[in-house]
């Protein structure tokens, strides 16, 4: 728990030097603990470091919302792939994104075999 919030304090500096600040007593504490996934941790943080960094440089702005929405239109077009007519196309990503159709019900067809009357 102590870790977490360690690397919690990173991103409520008030700027970047306070943060790298913090992610020094986040890098003694995890090489202290003598523990492999914290220690794994540190160094993908470490690796990280100029982009975690960058949050307080601009003051918090991030690309995540445009990179969210970029991954769903990919999604969508993953789902609708191999799809030639438009139509069937626009079918296909309607009843992926859950649009529910009012469809009459079908009538039940009888099997191969007649059925035996006793």
């Amino acid at each position: 728990m102590q870790g977490k919030e360690l690397l919690r304090a990173v991103y409520a500096a008030v700027d970047p030097v306070a943060a790298h600040a913090a992610l020094e007593r986040f890098y003694y504490w995890s090489n202290g603990v003598n523990v492999a996934k914290l220690s794994r941790l540190a160094r993908t943080v470490k690796a990280w470091e100029v982009e975690i960094l960058a949050f307080h440089a601009t003051d918090g702005c991030s690309n995540g919302p445009t990179e969210a929405i970029n991954l769903l239109v990919k999604k969508v077009k993953r789902v609708g792939h191999g799809f030639r007519n438009f139509a069937n196309y626009r079918l296909q990503l309607l009843r992926h994104c859950g649009v529910r159709w009012q469809t009459h019900p079908t009538a039940r067809l009888r099997g191969r075999s007649p059925r035996l009357v006793a």
